[in-house]
């Protein structure tokens, strides 16, 4: 509904331009929303931003001044020119109340009960005098805290007389002082330091010596605060709503997808090679690495350069403000030696854990990097465990005659006696299960690391980097903000365990964009702990955008789950390729998990050669691979309700369209409990090309609208103890024995709407536990 509502409203004010002419908007104000100098980078006014939030048959004209009052913007004749050219149905946003508190600058000082009320009311006037409409926006606020954290208002007066003035002439308002307050509080004295102009030295050509400025923002802090406008403007439901930009996601505008904050460095480098790294694939460079990287954070920050070569390592530990460079031919080959990673308190699948050190961690760092173009390999053949039946027979005894041993069965292989030892213990590692640092030396081989750990981190970029061989998961960033992934590469054995290419688990806002991954686990994984310590942690993954990604080998393209026990929510995921992955999209819980995963957007997304699944929802994941292996059986659990709990996890409000899939054992599996049915899942504009068509149970307010599913079997789709469930528009390739089976006596509400069913012997066939009134066709 909001999406056609928006259509009409740009329609109906697009109407009253003529020819070339746009509806256009005023931006009149001071250094907060003014246009900024490229030399003035990274200081950004957030009337720089506001355009792009607004569509196409809008012009927004900035003419907002540095350093300008309600009294000054007038005096030099800057506000006469807006009049001059001021056309009926014009808008204005106007936002002052910085400088006229000046009292000790007679050209700017408009006290706040007399002067400034009295401007704010001429404008209004002069502006509806020419026909055109004026919103009135508060003051935004400047970031102050007193020493114990408190946040503290320097804007006076002047924010109640805009409401005065907005309330007495009938004016729309927008109380970005207010709402720019609630954003810097919930940041913190730490977080809200992004949003301004918080910039160490060495960093900007204006700025050499760095800068403390608490009024002007940064590009990051522009957007929010441009947002917060935006939003105004939805809020009051003014006719500008209409022209606001649609994203391309289900009834969402552009302005509310998340916004990231990137890192930023000082161009001092620190080359390995100065500190004793040596390119010959003998020598470990471990304490050349750390040290430049330590002297680097000692400094300021700077980067850290490992030029083209060879060069053997152990573990690296990431600072704040260090970007670690991999140059383009460089390859930084971590040792094979399982000796060289020591055990550390860490995380495992979601609970606190004992695993062997990360090739490349970071604790509590924030503005950090790993770019270039070169390859960082994490040795993990010495680590992991692999299964007989992933491998070809010569393969197999290729990896037997290597070392190692076998399990009892012979069906799987594990580099050494201590790692299989570990594989038989029960939660190895778990420090809620009681290991500790020394009492899991005995199993250290099975407690293998992820490639890359980063945990408690904040403004982080990964670009450019192939990541390969990872010994457990590739890419785990755990409660980090502010991430980046750009044009990265995983690529590890298909056959590997536990491998997943990226796991974010419970980190907020966040992009990943141009990389392409081929794994042995999942490939785009989304967490949030696992079970009770997760619901303990209680801090989500949100505000993720994820774009432009190709996924090859891997148990799911983009994956949620199963450790999503804190929640999963407003993530965005578009133009993705998934090619042989064993399911598409996998979105995947079970009971004791708890946890809500809602306001999941996918759009645009290819898949080709999908063995399980193409789109998958299911409560009963069971820890296997989701496409059976030889000997391997994957039986339907038996489906009885139980109590609900705090471990009861749900899956609600997913909007997906625009799917192409050509090859799948399953079109849509969806599949939730009988104490909480999966809800509110909208799947729009699909061709899919499967075996089975649709398999819907225990679910509620299902809609599926222009959906072919062109099937194998000669039963398209089925509904099993499922209520309100709309199927529009289906297209299936006939002839086909039956349309749809309506089963279990829970199910309701099933419609079958704008569809064909000539092509099928028989439209539907009901269980005898299901009424007739359970269906309706239109």
């Amino acid at each position: 509904m909001k999406t056609a509502y928006l259509f009409l409203f740009s329609l109906f004010f697009l109407a009253f331009t003529t020819g070339e002419e746009k509806l256009r908007i005023f931006l009149v104000g001071d250094s907060t929303m003014a246009n900024k100098l490229p030399f003035d980078a990274p200081e950004t006014g957030w009337g720089m931003i506001l355009p792009q939030y607004f569509s196409e048959g809008v012009e927004v004209q900035n003419h907002a001044v540095n350093g300008r009052s309600t009294k000054s913007f007038r005096a030099e004749g800057r506000w006469a020119k807006i009049l001059e050219q001021m056309r009926p149905g014009d808008w204005v946003l106007i936002q002052f109340g910085h400088n006229d508190s000046k009292n000790t600058d007679t050209t700017r000082y408009a006290a706040a009960q007399t002067d400034y009320r009295k401007n704010l009311t001429r404008y209004i006037e002069e502006t509806r005098a020419k026909g055109g409409n004026v919103i009135l926006l508060t003051p935004v606020m400047r970031r102050k805290f007193d020493e114990n954290g408190k946040f503290i208002d320097t804007h006076g007066e002047y924010p109640q007389v805009v409401k005065e003035v907005a309330q007495a002439m009938k004016a729309p308002l927008i109380d970005v002082h207010a709402k720019s307050r609630e954003v810097i509080e919930q940041a913190g004295v730490e977080g809200s330091k992004r949003l301004f102009m918080h910039l160490p030295g060495k960093m900007h050509p204006k700025f050499p010596e760095g800068k403390v400025d608490d009024t002007h923002f940064s590009g990051h802090g522009a957007s929010i605060m441009a947002s917060l406008v935006a939003e105004g403007i939805r809020d009051i439901g003014n006719p500008l709503l209409g022209l606001l930009k649609p994203s391309r996601f289900t009834d969402k505008l552009e302005f509310e997808l998340p916004k990231i904050a990137a890192p930023f460095f000082r161009k001092d480098t620190f080359s390995i090679v100065r500190y004793g790294a040596k390119s010959d694939g003998i020598t470990l460079s471990t304490p050349a690495i750390n040290q430049a990287v330590n002297l680097a954070h000692e400094a300021g920050g700077g980067v850290v350069v490992v030029p083209s070569g060879f060069w053997l390592t152990g573990p690296i530990v990431l600072k704040s403000n260090v970007n670690l460079h991999i140059s383009q031919g460089a390859l930084l080959q971590f040792s094979n030696k399982r000796e060289d990673f020591p055990l550390v308190k860490t995380t495992w699948e979601g609970e606190d854990a004992i695993r062997c050190q990360a090739p490349i961690s970071a604790v509590e760092a924030s503005n950090i990097a790993i770019t270039g173009t070169g390859i960082i390999d994490g040795a993990g053949q010495v680590w992991r465990q692999v299964k007989k039946d992933k491998l070809t027979e010569a393969q197999w005894k290729k990896l037997i005659a290597s070392g190692g041993v076998l399990d009892e069965e012979k069906r799987t292989w594990y580099p050494s006696e201590n790692a299989l030892k570990g594989s038989k213990i029960q939660k190895p590692g778990s420090i809620a299960a009681g290991f500790n640092l020394n009492n899991c030396s005995e199993f250290k081989d099975f407690l293998r690391p992820n490639m890359v750990s980063l945990s408690r981190c904040t403004q982080v970029l990964l670009e450019g980097i192939t990541f390969q061989n990872s010994p457990a998961w590739t890419i785990h960033p755990l409660l980090c903000e502010h991430i980046t992934l750009r044009d990265v590469i995983v690529r590890n054995p298909w056959y590997g365990q536990n491998n997943d290419a990226l796991d974010l688990e419970s980190c907020r806002n966040g992009l990943v964009e141009g990389c392409s991954f081929d794994t042995g686990d999942d490939g785009i994984c989304i967490k949030s702990g696992r079970d009770a310590e997760g619901r303990k942690r209680g801090v989500p993954t949100e505000n993720i955008i994820v774009r432009n990604c190709t996924v090859f080998h891997g148990h799911g393209g983009f994956v949620i789950g199963s450790e999503m026990s804190g929640g999963v929510r407003n993530l965005f995921v578009s133009d993705c390729n998934f090619l042989g992955t064993d399911v598409g999209l996998r979105f995947k819980t079970a009971r004791g998990r708890g946890g809500i995963v809602e306001n999941i957007y996918v759009t645009d997304i290819n898949m080709t050669n999908i063995p399980g699944e193409a789109i998958l929802f299911d409560m009963y994941y069971m820890a296997k691979d989701p496409v059976s292996l030889n000997g391997e059986k994957n039986v339907l659990p038996e489906m009885k309700a139980e109590p609900l709990g705090e471990g009861t996890p749900q899956f609600r409000n997913f909007h997906i369209k625009n799917i192409v899939c050509q090859g799948a054992e399953t079109g849509i599996l969806i599949r939730g409990l009988p104490e909480m049915p999966i809800k509110n899942i909208s799947i729009e504009n699909a061709n899919i090309t499967c075996n089975q068509g649709l398999v819907c149970v225990e679910s509620e307010n299902i809609r599926l609208k222009n959906i072919g599913l062109f099937t194998q079997e000669k039963r398209v789709m089925q509904v099993q103890n499922s209520q309100k469930v709309t199927l529009d528009g289906i297209r299936y390739q006939g002839p086909v024995d039956l349309l749809l089976h309506i089963s279990g006596k829970r199910s309701a509400e099933v419609s079958l709407l704008n569809t064909d069913a000539k092509q099928a012997k028989k439209e539907v066939e009901m269980g005898a536990e299901v009424s007739r009134k359970v269906f309706k066709r239109k």
